[in-house]
């Protein structure tokens, strides 16, 4: 396969071998594929996490969102972590 560079991407790949990141320029290729499969398998498990949720939501899942539920939300939230705290304590 060949692929053709911009000036400023030969650039940048020859600066990262200058640098020392990479020993030849097949390297920093290489290290660039890497990242893009990464971000891509990320985009897909975010996608399908979306349409997870799309699904739910359609079959009733999910909450309706107010300053009162978020309130005890809170209030709920405060209470679990003092009472953890309390027998974190109790325990010393």
């Amino acid at each position: 396969m060949d692929v053709n560079l911009t000036d400023d991407q030969k650039a940048f790949v020859r600066q990262a071998i200058a640098d020392g990141r990479f020993v030849r320029e097949e390297d920093a290729i290489r290290e660039a594929l890497a990242l893009w499969e990464e971000r891509e398998r990320t985009r897909a498990e975010l996608l399908a996490a979306i349409r997870a949720a799309d699904v739910s939501l359609a079959q009733g899942g999910g909450r309706v969102i107010t300053e009162a539920s978020m309130g005890e939300l809170a209030r709920n939230v405060k209470e679990r972590g003092r009472t953890r705290l309390n027998r974190d304590q109790q325990g010393r």
